[in-house]
């Protein structure tokens, strides 16, 4: 069981680093195809709505045949492709080759999530969980940090090649690693499907969607707030970008925690309301070299207080078809890296200044909080009509 959740820490490990790494090289990359920073921006955008176009396709198909074959077949197309983005010569290709790249993300962490719940003992799902995304997280104190100081002194597309390393890493312990699996699912489409019929499983996906929004309005920008705001040379953002993941890492499992000691959707509420606070008194203290650095850690690690929980509470709205929503899961975690990098780059293109990125962050982080309000009120409705039901019975 351990040496199969390490490879899906391992697939994770390498899906965090492609994903992040774009973040800490995105001047690089610019400079490179001459367009802006916030144009170069629409590479993040391409590969969140590859994740969100490939999820639920990729998922569907997949679980008709077992899980673990799957896992593999997705991690050699991440690999291909993040390899060949490193081959891109111009804004256009490379655009498509991050679209492409991002298709397998969603369903490998959709599909792992529920694997790993499985594997585990009972009452230790959220902690098995939180093994697979610590990889994601971990990948962000060693995978990104390195991959970005690579990016800075040699040229940015070393990261690309790294990263197809990882993927045939990955391919391996999936082969030598993985139990023999059944397909994931038994029932048919249209019965999988039924689910989007259910009001609690999209406010869900709109919560995921907003709420992490507000998380990659921040990252997106960490780069230039940590260069052109606090005053840092260009050497310094590989090291923040090192605290942030730490932050990640401490956050994937403080938020595994907090979901195992009270409903996941509270904890879910509590970090919104932290991370939108965090946000906002970043905009005071990023002018400031040191409360910089704090904030990059703490801001990472409130953050990823989200994953689990967040992922627990799809997975239980979409009782009967869980591999597709956890899939669903991923799709709206990258809307909101879509939508955050985007909204944030509004202001920024308008000359508000790189902190303006925040506020924007502090706006979509409260508002995701509204929605998870609004699936309380849909759960006590829906007890409440249960009560009513079982009172006329009697």
């Amino acid at each position: 069981m351990r040496k199969a959740l390490l490879a899906l820490a391992i697939g994770g490990f390498g899906i965090g680093t492609t994903e992040f790494v774009i973040m800490g090289i995105l001047p690089e990359i610019a400079e490179a195809f001459q367009i802006s920073i916030p144009k170069a921006g629409h590479f993040i955008a391409a590969y969140a709505l590859g994740v969100v176009v490939g999820a639920p396709i990729l998922t569907t198909i997949g679980n008709r045949w077992p899980a673990n074959k799957v896992l593999f077949a997705l991690m050699i197309w991440f690999t291909i492709f993040n390899t060949l983005s490193a081959f891109s010569n111009n804004y256009t290709s490379f655009l498509i080759m991050r679209f492409l790249s991002g298709l397998p993300h969603g369903a490998f962490f959709g599909i792992g999530a529920v694997v790993a719940g499985k594997l585990s003992k009972e009452g230790k799902e959220a902690q098995a969980i939180s093994i697979m995304f610590g990889g994601l997280t971990v990948a962000n104190v060693v995978g990104v940090p390195l991959a970005t100081f690579l990016g800075k002194h040699f040229q940015w597309n070393i990261t690309f090649l790294i990263v197809g390393i990882i993927g045939l890493l990955t391919l391996a312990s999936v082969k030598l690693w993985m139990p023999t699996m059944e397909k994931s699912s038994s029932s048919s489409i249209s019965q999988e499907f039924s689910i989007f019929k259910r009001s609690e499983l999209w406010l869900s996906i709109l919560l995921t969607a907003i709420g992490t929004g507000g998380f990659f309005a921040w990252y997106s920008y960490i780069a230039p707030l940590i260069t052109n705001v606090a005053g840092h040379p260009e050497t310094v953002v590989p090291y923040a970008m090192i605290l942030a993941g730490l932050g990640m890492v401490f956050g994937n499992f403080i938020g595994a925690k907090l979901a195992e000691k009270m409903l996941p959707i509270y904890a879910v509420m509590i970090t919104l309301v932290m991370m939108a606070l965090m946000l906002v008194a970043n905009t005071y203290l990023a002018t400031d070299k040191t409360a910089v650095l704090i904030m990059t850690f703490i801001i990472g690690t409130v953050s990823f207080c989200l994953v689990t929980p967040i992922q627990i509470v799809i997975i239980k709205a979409s009782k009967g078809a869980e591999t597709l929503g956890s899939s669903l899961n991923q799709s709206s975690f990258n809307i909101g890296n879509a939508l955050g990098a985007y909204l944030a780059g509004l202001p920024i293109a308008m000359g508000y200044g790189f902190t303006s990125a925040d506020l924007v962050g502090a706006g979509i982080a409260c508002s995701g909080l509204f929605i998870a309000i609004a699936i309380l009120m849909v759960r006590k409705k829906k007890e409440k009509k249960r009560a009513l039901m079982k009172a006329s019975y009697s």
